[in-house]
């Protein structure tokens, strides 16, 4: 059997992911500072957090919950390497906001009555997941033993855990414990109850100068994007079939906006209620808006596209070029120079690194 392999913890890794396993406008990025509210304030809604850290054989020892709501996924890691895509796992199928799809869909159908251990063993059996995780391997050049890799001692380990806020309450969702951790109940904003817990925890990783990243699930930016220009859009479509109807002559670039935009909807009537100014007004702020949501686009295009080519050279397998290189140097007498000046400029980076 296949085994799941190690990927990176990186925005576009994790993005192109959750788009692989079949859920739709939903991206991962990555928060620098937790007390940046204009930051988090651009990427709302936020479904959930991921906190991944070096994790070490001691573990910790976690309050866990015996009992709790039913309907709250949790399930225990299992399967090894598998921890980066459990814990996104864990955000989609506890928010009800999200499309899953079909294949989280009938995962989550067939395992709800399943214990956490059980859970986590038939994610293995989840083809579409598995093939998504391990598309993200880095190929290697030799393959000696089909043996599980153990982490030695000093190997860096990494672990990942979620954030959810659930029916009022937020929660810990980490596959090595033996069930949710709760973290507190919350009123208005999820966020500011699962900031204290996440807080505490990077200043506990700080002081033993532990790394550690934290990335945000939330929803698509392009999709918000879209959403707001159709919103708009229709907007100014029934502000502009509005003045129309009360009697206001329209511009030349009014009547040519009025007939790019195709719509279907009856005039409000509390449109009517309003003066003339005031549904100029409407039109001038959902044109800003539009402006704005176009802008926000064109980058996350560009940022997209830029994932996509990083993506794209993370999984593309260079080592048959390498090995033509090195035939090649060998054929021109060249390959025992190169690897002496390789070994001179390794051993320099070590000089360096022992006199920091």
């Amino acid at each position: 059997m296949q085994e799941w392999c190690t990927i990176e913890s990186d925005p576009g890794v994790f993005t192109e992911l959750i788009n692989a396993i079949g859920v739709q406008g939903v991206q991962v990025e990555e928060i620098y500072d937790l007390n940046d509210e204009q930051q988090i304030a651009q990427m709302q809604p936020i479904y959930g957090f991921i906190f991944l850290f070096r994790w070490t054989s001691k573990g910790e020892k976690r309050e866990c919950l015996k009992i709790y709501d039913q309907d709250l996924f949790f399930a225990n890691q299992v399967i090894q390497n598998a921890c980066a895509t459990q814990a996104i796992i864990s955000i989609l199928l506890n928010c009800p906001q999200i499309e899953i799809g079909e294949a989280l869909k009938n995962y989550k159908e067939f395992v709800i009555a399943l214990d956490p251990k059980e859970r986590g063993n038939c994610l293995g059996a989840v083809d579409v997941i598995k093939t998504a995780h391990n598309s993200f391997a880095r190929p290697e050049p030799f393959i000696f033993s089909n043996d599980k890799k153990k982490a030695k001692e000093g190997d860096d380990v990494f672990h990942f855990v979620s954030y959810i806020p659930f029916k009022g309450k937020v929660y810990e969702l980490d596959g090595l414990q033996e069930g949710p951790i709760l973290i507190g109940e919350y009123q208005d904003d999820w966020i500011v109850r699962a900031k204290e817990a996440i807080l505490n925890r990077i200043q506990h990783y700080q002081e033993k100068e532990t790394a550690f990243t934290l990335l945000a699930v939330n929803q698509c930016r392009r999709f918000k994007a879209n959403k707001i220009i159709e919103q708009s859009q229709n907007e100014i479509f029934l502000s502009l079939k509005t003045l129309e109807f009360i009697g206001v002559d329209l511009t030349e670039e009014q009547k040519q906006l009025l007939l790019q935009i195709s719509n279907q909807q009856n005039i409000e009537q509390e449109l009517l209620q309003e003066s003339q100014q005031e549904l100029l007004n409407r039109l001038t702020l959902a044109k800003n808006r539009i402006q704005e949501a176009q802008i926000t686009l064109s980058e996350e295009n560009a940022k997209f596209q830029k994932y996509k080519e990083e993506n794209s050279r993370r999984k593309h397998n260079y080592i048959p070029f390498i090995l033509e290189l090195f035939k090649m140097a060998q054929r021109k007498g060249q390959l025992e120079g190169l690897l002496e000046k390789a070994q001179q400029k390794q051993q320099q980076k070590l000089q360096q690194q022992m006199k920091k």
